[in-house]
């Protein structure tokens, strides 16, 4: 379908979803959000598409939310507008195929949320990343007061929130923000050549890989141990696991159906 603000690719099952609105430097509005949400329940059904890269069109990735929308909200506005990013970008986060976003350029508050809820974050070595709300009197409210401490430890992701601090691609990396840095050039290449990494092993493995990941986290150990036997175990009715094992011991290469 057609998107205002979005231009969706699909290639070699790899399915890139690029933010176009080089103009307010991809900056997420109510649009944006609508059609993000719409292009990712589309994607979870589309047996085709078995990873997505996400990025930005022009010089950034998202440089954050649209600040003119907010300004516009009272407090029950602005409760409905962080529920509703939140919800679109858990949508992202417990998608079964593997996200990667792939960091242009400005990843700044609402965009630096996307990214946060992308399996996998690849970053141009020109990339800027931060969480700058508090300098407009406001906190993170797609995920990012959530998502970033589980991510790179409370203690840092308290300075980058209660700072503003932006980082640079090589700050990202070190403090595991980011989980590559490539050239401008190569950036898109080292996205897909992730995706094309991920989706060569079999569909319901990685699928069920990301949900005990996702589900398990912050679960008591022992629950989530059971979550893994569990999943593990549910594998074991699917063509993929008998195609994997058979042809492993064939020493063969598989052919998954995600079945």
């Amino acid at each position: 379908m057609p998107y205002e603000f979005l231009t969706v690719d699909v290639a070699d099952h790899i399915a890139t979803v690029t933010v176009n609105r080089p103009d307010k430097l991809n900056a997420l509005n109510g649009r944006v959000l609508e059609e993000l949400d719409g292009v990712f329940t589309a994607i979870a059904t589309d047996r085709t598409v078995r990873a997505v890269i996400v990025t930005g069109a022009g010089r950034a990735f998202v440089a954050g939310a649209d600040i003119a929308e907010i300004a516009a909200n009272d407090v029950a506005g602005l409760e409905r507008l962080s529920a509703a990013g939140q919800a679109i970008f858990n949508r992202i986060e417990r998608l079964s195929k593997p996200v990667i976003a792939a960091v242009n350029g400005f990843a700044l508050g609402g965009g630096c949320e996307l990214a946060l809820a992308c399996h996998f974050r690849v970053a141009s070595e020109h990339a800027k990343l931060g969480l700058p709300e508090v300098k407009l009197g406001l906190i993170p409210g797609y995920g990012g007061t959530q998502r970033l401490p589980r991510l790179i430890g409370k203690s840092r992701a308290l300075q980058l929130i209660l700072t503003g601090e932006q980082v640079d691609a090589a700050e990202a990396h070190r403090i595991g923000l980011v989980d590559v840095v490539a050239t401008a050039a190569t950036l898109h290449e080292v996205a897909r050549s992730l995706a094309l990494q991920v989706i060569k092993n079999g569909p319901m493995a990685v699928a069920r890989a990301i949900e005990a990941v996702n589900d398990g986290i912050d679960r008591l150990p022992e629950d989530a141990m059971a979550l893994e036997a569990r999943l593990f175990g549910s594998l074991g009715a699917t063509r993929d696991m008998a195609e994997g094992t058979a042809a492993f011991l064939a020493k063969r290469p598989a052919q998954f159906t995600g079945e």
